[in-house]
């Protein structure tokens, strides 16, 4: 009997801990990543250069499939005959060295888009991710889900407004 006093404390004191690491670790929230790069100046600045960088690749894409088929053109006409064979050899080899510049270009294009695409926007991307750790940490929210990838039953708290305040947005 003399011990009830102090089980009861105790089993208090244990019951006052759950209570509070539930409460603490049971609060979700969620965002849409997408929305909030999409309000984000930097962002826009971003997309708008990728676009132009994306265009100007298009332009010399283009006016390489251009020279290929004018040179196809000339080689496969009737104008042939005022070639001679050698002649006829060195343009068939460098229309061929032409395909050949062009099939590593494209290649090459998806690549410098793809570098030029992710030195602009993983900064972006980290900053916006720093601001939504900051929040979350700041309004003890336990996980935060992508919103766009995950449906959370019942719906959980859109942390999107709050982040936007603290980039100022």
């Amino acid at each position: 009997m003399k011990n009830t006093p102090i089980l009861v404390l105790i089993t208090c004191f244990f019951f006052s801990l759950n209570s509070n690491a539930q409460t603490s670790s049971s609060k979700i929230g969620c965002i849409s990543i997408t929305e909030l790069l999409n309000v984000m100046p930097e962002f826009k600045k971003a997309d708008t250069t990728l676009a132009k960088f994306r265009d100007t690749l298009e332009q010399q894409f283009e006016a390489m499939r251009t020279e290929y088929a004018e040179q196809a053109n000339l080689l496969a006409g009737p104008d042939t005959t005022k070639y001679t064979p050698t002649q006829l050899v060195i343009k068939r080899q460098t229309l061929a060295e032409l395909l050949a510049k062009i099939q590593g270009f494209d290649a090459n294009a998806g690549q410098l888009f793809n570098q030029k695409r992710s030195i602009l926007l993983l900064p972006i991307q980290k900053k916006a991710e720093d601001a939504i750790q900051q929040v979350s940490k700041d309004n003890g929210y336990a996980f935060v889900f992508e919103k766009d990838n995950l449906h959370v039953y019942p719906p959980s708290t859109d942390i999107l407004p709050l982040v936007k305040k603290k980039l100022g947005l």
